[in-house]
């Protein structure tokens, strides 16, 4: 089975000229052109990017959702291509309603009927990975059931191999193929793909990202239902809005849009750096808006991760950006370790203001934030580093909260939004908000090993006494040995003395024998 998928894949790239990225190569070009003489009956009108995603759409809903994370990694891919793999849409026609009983029935060793009072049985959403369909509990609450597609695994599985193939086979007879790595972003897709295989990962994602917006005073997140959560099945709370991307519906209900968008900025800022964890998936899709005009969240399957340091450097480099102070951008990358520690920082600096100076010549608020987080990373690589995965699925993200935001509000300015909040986030992290942060966090230790201060101070004490009394013992051996090593020295010089005057005494003996 796996030759003739292969075999339809290389059909799939054949009939839209996509060996135009292979065979485009100079050593390649006699090639082509055979190639393009046996194939004459082919269009090549479309540009190479909207032929690339036409064939990953024939292909199947697995490399849909390559393309998807593909057009993410503008740090290695033309801009061309990226616009083009981002129109991706993930429509995958659902699977039978027979299939998810039986799913849900394996997980749960029950009928449906004895888990759910009511089921629907056509679906509201079909993707990928899963369905979702609408359903009450037993008590009669309304509830979203997500459920895996049958043997995603085995599939999934079967295309990443026939990818990791491919790339191998591209990067092996193209040094510019080979130069965007191909096999490290199929490696970095399988990681995406797999944490989406196992629903109670994603429903743990839920419940950390509930209780961060516990007050729900911006952001609604549906709260999870363990006791009906399986491997290949997810049970959340039902959740009533409009999807964020119906602005004419938004308004007629009295949304308050440019609220809406700054709340948005906002929102995405606390995940970011209040908590380092942050909704990494966040396209109209999987937002909507309550009536009250709060976000809801949907769809936990991806999320992002960032530690103390990646959160500071990040906030250091974007302030001082807003300030244009490159030195202190570069100096942000050489602290961080996104370039090597023996960059020059000169030419780093110089390096930055190419970058940022342009930019500058635009409006503040027409500037992208995202763009300037991404034009840096690619300067970044320049110097030899790799960009950590965080952070690109970080500035991901970042483009799709600036892409909704302007489209909700054109004359929305995230630098006038961001730079208060980054201000305020700094200076807790290194004003006299920090040491008091600390304390508060300390605060239990101290309350723990206060109670044995006297007793550890007792020990330490009585070590440092017994310290005291061993000083004299041990210098008075030390002294014993060095009298002793030394009396040896003279034993032996004593020894050699005497037989010196020995040989001597032989010899003035001998030689008055033979005299006489």
């Amino acid at each position: 089975m796996r030759i003739f998928r292969l075999f339809y894949i290389i059909f799939i790239a054949l009939r839209f000229s996509l060996d135009e990225f292979i065979l485009s190569h100079t050593r390649l070009k006699p090639l082509q052109s055979l190639v393009n003489g046996l194939l004459f009956w082919r269009s090549k009108e479309a540009p190479r990017g909207a032929r690339l995603r036409l064939a990953l759409e024939n292909l199947g809903p697995i490399f849909v959702k390559f393309g998807q994370m593909l057009s993410t990694r503008r740090d290695l891919i033309p801009a061309d291509i990226a616009d083009e793999l981002a129109k991706l849409q993930d429509q995958v026609p659902p699977f039978p309603f027979a299939v998810v009983e039986n799913i849900i029935s394996n997980a749960f060793n029950k009928p449906l009927s004895a888990l759910f009072s009511q089921f629907d049985e056509e679906p509201i959403a079909s993707a990928s990975v899963a369905q979702v369909h609408f359903a009450h509990l037993p008590h009669g609450e309304p509830v979203a059931v997500k459920v895996l597609r049958p043997d995603i695994e085995k599939t999934i599985a079967h295309d990443l191999r026939l990818m990791d193939t491919m790339a191998w086979l591209l990067q092996s007879v193209s040094s510019e193929v080979k130069r965007l790595k191909p096999r490290e972003i199929v490696a970095e897709f399988a990681r995406h793909t797999e944490s989406e295989l196992d629903l109670t990962l994603e429903a743990a994602n839920c419940s950390l990202l509930g209780r961060n917006f516990a007050d729900k005073s911006m952001l609604i997140v549906p709260d999870v239902h363990w006791d009906w959560c399986r491997k290949d099945v997810m049970v959340m709370q039902r959740m009533h809005g409009t999807p964020i991307s119906q602005r004419e519906q938004l308004t007629a209900k009295g949304i308050d849009i440019p609220k809406l968008a700054v709340d948005g900025v906002d929102i995405f800022f606390t995940q970011v750096f209040r908590d380092g964890f942050f909704h990494a998936d966040m396209h109209p899709g999987n937002i909507q808006v309550a009536d009250d005009g709060k976000y809801i969240a949907l769809d936990f399957g991806i999320m992002g991760t960032l530690n103390d340091t990646d959160k500071y450097y990040l906030a250091r480099n974007f302030l001082a950006f807003f300030n244009r102070d490159y030195r202190d951008v570069a100096q942000a990358h050489i602290d961080s370790g996104w370039v090597p520690a023996d960059t020059k920082r000169e030419e780093l600096e110089t390096a930055v203001r190419a970058i940022c100076e342009p930019i500058f010549d635009k409006p503040l608020k027409d500037i992208s934030f995202a763009r300037t987080l991404l034009s840096l990373f690619q300067m970044a690589r320049r110097f030899g580093v790799i960009i950590q995965p965080q952070l690109i699925m970080l500035q991901k993200t970042l483009l799709n909260i600036e892409g909704l935001g302007r489209e909700l509000d054109p004359n929305l300015d995230l630098w006038k939004s961001a730079q208060p909040f980054l201000t305020r986030w700094m200076n807790e992290q290194i004003g006299w908000r920090a040491i008091l942060k600390t304390v508060k966090k300390e605060l239990p230790h101290i309350a723990k090993v206060l109670p044995e201060m006297p007793r550890l101070a007792h020990q330490f004490l009585a070590q440092t006494n017994q310290a005291e009394q061993d000083v004299p013992l041990r210098s008075s051996i030390e002294k014993l040995i060095e009298a002793q090593q030394q009396q040896a020295i003279w034993q032996r010089r004593l020894v050699i003395a005497i037989v010196l005057l020995a040989v001597v005494e032989i010899v003035l003996v001998a030689s008055t024998f033979f005299i006489h």
